[in-house]
């Protein structure tokens, strides 16, 4: 365990921040499930929901923007095929 009172708070900083992005990818999996489990007719809607939420992540460094746009364009291309 840290000692100094620098190395104390990076430690809570650390669980803090850990926490956090926990949620986020949480959110971003049940999203992408969201998207994967709908009908052909909601898939549209629960894409660009999805679509934000992966988007959010990756602005705020939860994810890797290129790790963010192949999720999306994976998403996209499974709708595509749903549609057809």
């Amino acid at each position: 365990m840290a000692n100094h009172k620098s190395a104390l708070k990076r430690a809570k900083q650390n669980e803090e921040r850990k926490l956090h992005n926990k949620a986020v990818r949480t959110r971003v999996r049940s999203a992408v499930k969201e998207v994967r489990s709908a009908s052909p007719e909601a898939a549209a809607e629960a894409l660009l929901a999805a679509q934000s939420t992966i988007d959010r992540a990756a602005k705020k460094g939860v994810l890797h923007r290129k790790n963010a746009s192949r999720k999306i364009s994976r998403l996209h291309k499974l709708v595509n095929s749903k549609s057809e």
